[in-house]
């Protein structure tokens, strides 16, 4: 059987319009999206650490902004003086 592939629509469907989707979202947010430690015991392990849990919730928000049409690329925004 094939895999199906998932889309940022399915995103989009599964954290923005599927009941609870929403406050789980944000729990992934607020429990992964920590800011670099600065402790000065192995900052920079829990910084990388971090980052790397921080990359999976980007991910899922970057998926669900290009369903709703956001897109990431700078280079394709109009500047505000133009």
């Amino acid at each position: 059987m094939a895999k199906k592939q998932v889309t940022e629509f399915d995103y989009k469907r599964l954290f923005e319009e599927t009941v609870g989707g929403q406050d789980v979202l944000e729990e992934l947010i607020a429990r992964f999206s920590m800011p670099p430690s600065f402790d000065e015991h192995n900052a920079t392990l829990k910084t990388y650490y971090r980052a790397g849990q921080r990359s999976v919730v980007d991910f899922i928000l970057s998926r669900i902004n290009r369903a709703n049409g956001v897109t990431d690329d700078v280079q394709n925004e109009t500047p505000i003086n133009e």
